[in-house]
C-alpha cells in the first residue's frame, strides 16, 4: 500500500514539474528542444548546413512564433519572451543559430537590434519569468 502511494505521489510530482517546465513551447518561449532536434549541435549553438539565415528564421518562427523579428545586414534576430535567437551566415552556405537569454543577447547584439526592443534594465522590459517585472 505504501509503495502504491509513493508511486502515485512520484507520478503527480513528475506531471506537475513537466507542466511547469521552462522549456515549454507555449507562452512565447523559445523552442529549445525543437531547435536541438532540427539542427546540428556545435559549441556555440546549432548549425544548418544548407539553409540561409532568412530560411532558418522562418522555420523557427513557423514552429513557435516570435514576439518580434528583425534583420540587420546578413543576420536575423527573433525575440521571444525571455530569449533572443540569432541566426547568422555559416561558412559559404548555411546558418549559425545561437540562443541567448534576453539580457545576454540584448547586450551582445544591441547594435543590430531595433530600438523598439526594450533594454532589459528598463521598465518597459517584462521578461524574466514568473514573478519578475511585475
Amino acid at each position: 500500500m505504501k509503495t502504491a502511494r509513493r508511486l502515485g505521489a512520484a507520478l503527480l510530482v513528475t506531471v506537475a514539474l513537466s507542466a511547469c517546465s521552462s522549456d515549454s513551447e507555449d507562452a512565447n518561449s523559445v523552442p529549445h528542444y525543437w531547435i536541438s532536434q532540427q539542427y546540428t549541435s556545435v559549441p556555440l549553438g546549432y548549425v544548418d548546413e544548407k539553409d540561409g539565415p532568412s530560411e532558418v528564421a522562418e522555420e523557427i518562427d513557423d514552429h513557435t512564433s516570435a514576439r518580434d523579428r528583425s534583420a540587420a545586414a546578413d543576420a536575423v534576430f527573433l525575440r521571444y519572451r525571455d530569449d533572443i535567437v540569432s541566426i547568422t551566415p555559416h561558412k559559404r552556405r548555411g546558418s549559425q543559430i545561437e540562443v541567448a537569454d534576453y539580457r545576454t543577447g540584448y547586450h551582445r547584439w544591441n547594435t543590430k537590434l531595433p530600438s523598439s526592443w526594450p533594454h532589459p534594465d528598463s521598465d518597459a522590459f517584462r521578461g524574466g519569468g514568473p514573478g519578475t517585472g511585475k
